[in-house]
């Protein structure tokens, strides 16, 4: 597997922001801009209110989206590499459309823990016009959702899971077709757990020890009794049950160890393929699973016939 160091090439922010394209769509991000030692124009990723304001700016300005916010304490994610991932989902499903990425409302998505930020379901919708449905266990989440829904008229399904064990039960209904589902797993075992991460890595930016999650976060975003590997292990269990409703059942996975666990899971669960699809910011690489019940023969009857 080649080792990315850049974004995939369809990510409209591959090569940078455009500050002075920006500003001029959303002037109240200028507040947020200082200067690098190069002279170039950027903010503090640290702070979360400039990071919440650049990514109301790059939703307006790439996604078309005129409204945008999120509560107080809520996860605040960075677009390009949330972006990266629906990129990566086009691509797979161009494997059984012959190579040709599938656009349109036909295509259906399931975003497993939506968040509070939409960002999957407004990326995706305006990149490819996908039909997205969001769930979500966080009733603030989602009433943040529905507010940016409304207020940006767009029409995607939200719905709540009423059973913190369940992942993928209780949320697909039996008339459901899904072309794939995406989900950016809770990857601690306990918000203690969670805290500590967040302490590393302001030790490692030598900001000393805060106690604030950089990122914000609630505890249904960042912990899963059991950690990643029991939410992805339950995720796997479950989507047994609706083998035959979704084409694709993706999940990102933090952690490169876990693979090693996840792969002895899917081959129990006797799935017709799976693979792990690397992706890179800068530094940091991520990844994600993706696993079918469908042959290959039948993946293009699956993508061919839910668009028609």
């Amino acid at each position: 597997m080649a080792t990315k160091t850049m974004l995939h090439p369809r990510n409209q922010h591959v090569h940078g922001y455009d500050f002075v394209r920006l500003v001029a769509q959303t002037p109240e991000l200028e507040a947020f801009t200082i200067s690098n030692p190069r002279g170039q124009t950027t903010i503090n990723f640290q702070d979360v209110s400039a990071v919440r304001m650049l990514n109301r700016a790059l939703l307006k300005s790439h996604y078309n989206v005129d409204f945008w916010d999120i509560p107080s304490g809520y996860l605040c994610p960075p677009i390009p590499g949330r972006v990266d991932y629906i990129h990566y989902l086009a691509d797979l499903l161009a494997e059984s459309n012959n190579q040709e990425i599938p656009r349109g409302s036909g295509i259906k998505a399931l975003d497993i823990g939506t968040g509070a930020s939409l960002v999957y379901p407004l990326t995706g919708n305006s990149e490819y016009g996908w039909t997205f449905t969001g769930v979500d266990i966080d009733t603030g989440a989602l009433k943040s959702a529905r507010q940016i829904c409304e207020f940006n008229k767009l029409k995607i399904t939200l719905r709540q899971q009423a059973e913190p064990k369940n992942i993928l039960r209780g949320v697909i209904n039996p008339s459901d077709a899904f072309h794939v589902t995406m989900c950016n797993p809770p990857f601690h075992a306990s918000m203690e757990q969670a805290n500590k991460g967040t302490q590393r890595k302001w030790a490692n930016l030598g900001k000393g020890h805060s106690k604030k999650l950089n990122f914000g976060g609630q505890s249904a975003e960042l912990c899963y009794p059991g950690g990643e590997i029991k939410f992805l292990a339950r995720m796997v269990e479950q989507s047994m049950e609706f083998a035959d409703q979704c084409l694709w059942f993706t999940s990102l996975v933090s952690k490169k160890d876990n693979l090693q666990p996840l792969y002895r899971i899917l081959e129990k669960a006797r799935v017709a393929d799976f693979q792990v699809v690397e992706m890179a910011q800068g530094q940091k690489t991520s990844r994600f699973i993706a696993w079918t019940y469908f042959r290959k023969k039948q993946r293009a009857l699956f993508v061919n016939g839910a668009k028609t």
